[in-house]
């Protein structure tokens, strides 16, 4: 989970108030004790927690009705987080044709970056290509074109060339064709003369409408400083990586956030879709275990296909649900990445501390019900109430599926299409109830009982 620690000692903390009789000095101190200690456990500095301690403690004294200060502590917590995260999420807004230039030091994953947000962007309508101006780290255009050849997008690199203005001038006609043109540029060390002097050069030529900066989570408070270095190089904003990996990472958001350089993303892993745009008030829902529907939604739409997703919207349109649905649920929900990271977008279900084994086997089990289908004919996947004992054992023995399991997915199965006949429906990006939001973030239609009752089905 994307800075873990803070997010259990943030659980903990609400779970103190809930269950507190009175909200006394005692129990305030004892609260913003622990916050104060997962904040600069997270790499936020002493004097930023500590001016967010002071103002939790002063809006909390003014509210006299216990009951109504527990509801004002929790408020004040969650916004208080909000305002030091940057508060207003910041719109990344395209208008095409687009060039953007990103630039960073070494190591911070830029080309890697790039390549996420082609696929995220491709995903979402545009017509996105690459283009590799890194003249000076070696295997730079080679990785960005196994980076194009896995998102199966078009990338324009010139591995003789050591000229980057040169590059951008050759192929500067073929870009005109695409709505948006990534630029991955070369990095350093540190943001020395030769790489503002390049920068500079590559600015004035491309003239991007948006130049975006690439930093590791892991660089915590440092990234204010870099932030500041390369704000007057006129980046209009930030993209975070290796946001699963560190404790640092509250660090490094709030230092953007100390600089008015928005952060626009946040990278969460390794694979393609690990990419988000960075809100600081679902992010602050998530860390307090109130999920985040909307970066949920965000995955989603990076792992399935515009057609396949328009082809099963028609057939639950039309009242059918098979079990080449569900196994397109099944694919969509693996390629979203581990179910422990799913868990905790889910509106309740990121209070719920899983154990890792139990979200393991479950993970298996998913594998081993693809299995279970592939070994089913046509007519038992499209009508799957033709499956008595015999036919399940046959499955069983061709898939080396245990029949329990079969009969497991089955009730998957039925859950789901009982879902979709009461007019629920299924979003099919990525297999989760397509049912709007209600109070408290809840999927409408379902309150928090029957969403752990939902929960409970899925995971036993």
């Amino acid at each position: 989970m994307v800075l873990e620690k803070l997010g259990s000692i943030l659980k903990d903390t609400l779970k103190k108030i809930a269950s507190a009789v009175f909200v006394d000095e005692s129990l305030l101190d004892d609260i913003t004790k622990n916050l104060k200690k997962a904040l600069l456990e997270a790499d936020v500095s002493p004097e930023v927690a500590n001016n967010l301690i002071k103002k939790i403690k002063e809006k909390a004294k003014e509210e006299k009705d216990n009951l109504k200060k527990k509801e004002l502590i929790v408020k004040i917590i969650h916004d208080e987080l909000v305002n030091l995260l940057g508060g207003e999420k910041r719109e990344f807004e395209i208008k095409k044709p687009a060039k953007i230039l990103f630039v960073g030091l070494y190591g911070s994953g830029k080309t890697t970056t790039i390549g996420k947000l082609a696929t995220y962007l491709n995903k979402r309508g545009y017509k996105v290509a690459m283009l590799g101006l890194d003249v000076h780290r070696p295997a730079a255009p080679e990785q960005l074109e196994q980076l194009a050849k896995q998102s199966k997008l078009p990338v324009f690199i010139d591995k003789e060339e050591k000229n980057a203005l040169n590059i951008y001038k050759k192929f500067s006609d073929q870009l005109k064709k695409y709505d948006v043109v990534l630029i991955d540029s070369a990095g350093r060390d540190a943001l020395d003369k030769s790489l503002i002097k390049e920068i500079k050069e590559l600015n004035s030529e491309i003239q991007p409408q948006q130049i975006i900066l690439v930093m590791p989570a892991d660089i915590g408070q440092t990234a204010k400083k870099q932030a500041i270095e390369f704000k007057t190089l006129g980046i209009t904003g930030v993209i975070i990586t290796r946001m699963d990996g560190t404790a640092k990472g509250g660090g490094a958001l709030v230092a953007c956030a100390e600089t008015n350089a928005p952060v626009l993303f946040i990278c969460t892993g390794e694979k393609m879709p690990d990419i988000e745009t960075f809100n600081p008030t679902s992010f602050v829902s998530r860390l307090l275990g109130m999920g985040d529907l909307e970066a949920l939604m965000e995955k989603a739409k990076s792992v399935i296909e515009k057609e396949q997703e328009k082809k099963i919207e028609e057939r639950l349109e039309e009242g059918k649900f098979t079990l080449l649905d569900l196994y397109e649920q099944l694919k969509a929900m693996q390629s979203m990445g581990p179910l422990s990271k799913i868990a905790e977008l889910i509106p309740g279900l990121g209070k719920i501390k899983m154990p890792s084994e139990l979200l393991e086997n479950q993970q298996e089990k998913m594998k081993r019900w693809k299995f279970a289908i592939d070994s089913m004919t046509k007519k038992e996947i499209e009508n799957p109430d033709l499956l008595e004992s015999s036919r399940i054992a046959r499955i069983s023995k061709g898939s080396n599926v245990p029949i329990s399991e079969i009969r497991e997915l089955l009730n998957q199965y039925k859950l789901a299409k009982s879902l979709v006949k009461s007019g629920a429906g299924l979003n099919m990006n990525g297999g989760m109830p397509s049912l709007g939001t209600g109070r408290g973030g809840i999927p409408a239609g379902l309150d928090r009982k029957q969403l752990m009752k939902l929960a409970k089905k899925f995971m036993r």
